[in-house]
């Protein structure tokens, strides 16, 4: 297993070369920050080992940076719940609070190889596809933000889904979606924090052949491929200001125009955004436009924070149990009444993604039938009030 370490500090960087190199399973290679080693990485690398706190560039950058490419484990001695949510958010999966024993690290670095040779082993299969709606659960909390989206949903009103990373707030859309008039249309979502700010609006709008340099052939946007459906815009917190007024314009006219073209396409689609950014004070702040975001807001929709909603913990815990069995062609699994206890106890920074992830890494890890607190690794992240 070829693992890189990235870390700054070069007594800790040596630590764990010289410990690491008990085990000769493992090749090490190691890097004083995360320039130096998104210079040197490639796809013989199966796992990154980083801290978050570094000069040049930090942890949580250099995961973006990663954009999905490798499995990754977060070590760190300034651990915050909110890089903690970030990181989840990026789709880390272990957390080592400094100082910790090697043994720690390796017992991390076993269950990573573990879970990545399992994924490798599974065949393309048909796995019964899941509705998103099941991932929906069924506590009073939640019941009366569905009671809104069931009424908002036969409209055609904008709707401003608010809430914490990982509270579901696409499942919500695609939810309101699917009991709208428009059903039947295209659904499409589109995440601003994932696309660079120099291609949101091309992306967004479409563009003529030579509208750019690399514009070899047209193409059009997101809104005319949503057209007679839903539009979703994820992180609109996230969208360059410059932008915010062309888009503020299709939504009040009902037509974009493409770039490099001087002919207006008409639109008849029904918006849906979501944040978890506090745009009141990013409109103090001149970062987002008053009256887009009026014009967004026509229904808000607070989802409430998956701590806020433990009875339906267990519930999405034991269907997304169900579907990872059926996934790797495990035999039916249940969890330990510890475990269960464990689920309720722990305070989800990372929300329902990060129990969706948890379960399926249990899945994988377990070797009985039973999944059990140590398959769940929660205290090994850290983060548990």
């Amino acid at each position: 297993m070829k693992i890189a370490i990235v870390e700054d500090d070069i007594n800790m960087r040596k630590s764990l070369e010289i410990a690491m190199g008990d085990f000769k399973e493992f090749e090490i290679k190691t890097f004083k920050n995360a320039v130096d080693a998104l210079k040197k990485l490639d796809d013989s690398f199966d796992l990154i080992i980083t801290d978050i706190n570094m000069p040049k560039m930090d942890g949580i950058e250099f995961i973006k940076e990663l954009d999905g490419k490798f499995e990754i484990i977060i070590m760190t001695g300034n651990a915050t719940l909110t890089s903690a949510i970030e990181s989840i958010h990026l789709g880390v999966k272990d957390f080592l609070l400094k100082p910790f024993e090697i043994d720690a690290l390796i017992e991390a670095i076993k269950r990573e190889s573990k879970v990545q040779e399992v994924k490798k082993s599974i065949q393309t299969k048909k796995v019964k596809k899941i509705d998103s709606s099941d991932f929906l659960g069924t506590s009073q909390a939640l019941k009366k933000v569905l009671n809104i989206a069931d009424k908002a949903a036969r409209t055609d009103a904008s709707i401003l889904l608010l809430g914490q990373s990982g509270v579901g707030k696409e499942v919500f859309a695609n939810y309101i979606h699917k009991n709208s008039p428009r059903a039947k249309k295209p659904f499409i979502a589109i995440n601003m924090a994932a696309i660079p700010a120099n291609l949101i609006e091309s992306e967004l709008f479409g563009f003529e052949k030579g509208a750019f340099t690399d514009a070899i052939e047209a193409k059009a946007g997101q809104f005319e491929l949503a057209n007679g459906g839903t539009l979703f815009l994820d992180e609109i917190g996230e969208m360059p200001y410059e932008v915010q007024a062309k888009l503020l314009r299709a939504l009040q006219e009902k037509e974009v125009r493409r770039l490099g073209s001087s002919k207006s396409i008409k639109i008849d689609i029904r918006v849906i955004s979501a944040t978890n950014a506090n745009l009141s004070q990013k409109i103090k702040n001149s970062e987002f436009r008053e009256d887009l975001y009026y014009r967004l807001n026509t229904i808000p929709l607070h989802i409430p924070p998956l701590k806020d909603r433990k009875d339906e913990i267990l519930e999405i815990a034991e269907k997304s149990l169900k579907i990872n069995c059926e996934k790797y062609n495990f035999e039916n699994k249940e969890f330990s009444a510890e475990s269960k206890e464990q689920l309720l106890e722990y305070s989800w920074p990372g929300n329902i993604r990060e129990l969706i992830s948890v379960v399926e890494r249990a899945t994988i890890l377990s070797d009985e039938n039973i999944i059990t607190p140590e398959n769940l690794c929660l205290e090994s992240r850290g983060f548990t009030n």
